[in-house]
């Protein structure tokens, strides 16, 4: 019998987090049935519900244990997301030292594998005898910036956002400094100083893990393989999303059931993201004035773009729309409050497009059923995944926003008109296609798996030493 290999796993906060690394560790298991995973996972506050529920699924070789709730009366009022996220694990850090020291006296660890916002985890390593890895919950391009921005931050001097030229990435599409994420946005704030702690910390891991596939950005990746040479192995092995549950019996799906073909926009802001009121009145005009039909998850109005990250709103999300616009839309749209079976509903034949705020996860779940997107980044490396989608791969359209950053009714009637019923939005869902196909094959037989089965195998060599 195989001897049995032992990987320790941390997590950050956050749901959207927590589903791509142990995602990664399910496609592990499922290769290797003797490899056994300790997911550790931080929370802030009592863990959502969604985390314990997700949590409980996982097969009898991977064990979950959430660690001490850190309070967050222990933060300022109106921290930035990032921060809350990174303190919570720094906070962690003893407990997180305990869980492995006992794991550790009873198995040999093999390897440490942490998230990005984890990176402190990586100083226990040498302690535990173990290899070290980043899991990089993102695209290829956002691993780029964040292995590039130590060099940016010595050479430009002036804010990102005022530059005049676009950052070229290697092997990346050209951004403006406005669509870099939301820290280097004010390189004093304390943000930023994260960000650029975080991104120093890289070059200490053994290897970084890539929720990307070479299909998608071949340049990027070749380019991130180039510049560190040999100095960190990097196992691109995406794009790793979470399987759709049976959930035939949902009310989306049923409604989807009677909509004709390729005729419905989905339209969701993933699991954290918020609109203000206002934006939420002009999203459901702009909706109602294309004549198109929608499925709209909706959570309640936040000033914040990531109010629901961390915690859910109590209050009923479809008071808030404008007065009428259920009753006149009936025919044509159907509105859900906060949550719904998203892979299921991206793989049904009647959607042919996705209103998305431009997540990873979302972004690759839409590339894995072939379905072409209208993007709308709120928070994160968002914004880079949008250039991306809409201008190096083509399957996206972006919408203006106006000087207050709202897009107005009559661009979002137009964007989406163009998506689901023109000839560019015809193109793209093509392109889609060629897109889905290349992830299918990735994963199968292709240049994901191989590296996986890479990577397995390095742990099970150094496992019988």
């Amino acid at each position: 019998m195989a001897k049995t290999v032992h990987i320790a796993v941390v997590s950050s906060p956050g749901f959207s987090h927590l589903v791509p690394i142990v995602e990664f560790t399910k496609r592990l298991v499922n290769l290797q049935p003797n490899f056994h995973v300790t997911c550790i996972v931080p929370s802030l506050g009592s863990p959502p519900e969604s985390s314990i529920a997700y949590l409980k699924t996982l097969p009898s070789n991977i064990d979950s244990i959430f660690l001490p709730p850190i309070s967050k009366e222990q933060f300022p009022q109106g921290l930035y997301m990032g921060l809350q996220i990174q303190l919570t694990v720094t906070l962690s850090l003893p407990s997180i030292q305990e869980v492995l020291r006992s794991l550790s006296s009873k198995v040999r660890l093999t390897a440490l594998v942490v998230d990005v916002f984890a990176f402190q985890v990586l100083e226990f390593a040498k302690e535990l005898h173990a290899l070290s890895y980043f899991y990089c919950p993102g695209s290829a391009m956002a691993l780029s910036l964040c292995l590039h921005l130590p060099k940016l931050d010595e050479e430009v001097s002036v804010e990102f956002k005022d530059l005049a030229e676009p950052i070229k990435l290697p092997g990346c599409v050209p951004l403006l400094g406005i669509d870099l994420p939301a820290p280097t946005q004010n390189r004093s704030s304390e943000a930023y100083k994260s960000l650029l702690e975080r991104a120093k910390a890289m070059v200490i891991a053994d290897g970084i893990i890539m929720n990307a596939f070479l299909e998608m950005e071949p340049g990027a990746i070749r380019a991130l393989e180039e510049s560190v040479n040999g100095k960190i192995k990097l196992y691109p092995v995406g794009p790793i999303t979470q399987k759709g549950s049976n959930n035939e019996d949902d009310e989306c799906l049923r409604w989807l059931d009677k909509q004709p073909p390729c005729s419905v926009l989905y339209v969701n802001f993933g699991s954290g993201g918020t609109l203000s009121q206002h934006q939420i009145d002009e999203l459901a005009l702009g909706l109602e004035l294309s004549g198109q039909r929608f499925l709209w998850v909706l959570r309640a109005p936040s000033n914040l773009p990531n109010a629901a990250y961390l915690e859910a709103a109590e209050e009923e999300p479809l008071q808030f729309l404008p007065k009428g616009f259920l009753e006149r839309t009936k025919e044509k749209g159907l509105v859900v409050a906060s949550w719904a079976p998203q892979v299921q509903i991206l793989g049904h034949s009647s959607v042919g497009g996705f209103l998305s705020h431009c997540g990873w996860n979302s972004t690759l779940e839409s590339v894995q059923e072939g379905v072409p997107l209208i993007t709308w980044p709120l928070f994160a490396e968002q914004r880079m995944n949008a250039v991306m989608l809409s201008e190096r791969l083509k399957v996206a359209l972006r919408p203006r926003f106006n000087e207050d950053g709202i897009v107005e009714k009559e661009e979002i009637a137009k964007v989406i008109k163009c998506l689901m019923k023109g000839e560019i939005g015809k193109g793209m869902r093509e392109k889609m296609r060629t897109l889905k196909d290349f992830a299918a094959h990735a994963l199968k037989d292709g240049s994901s798996k191989h590296t996986l089965l890479e990577l397995a195998s390095e742990w099970e060599n150094l496992s019988g030493k």
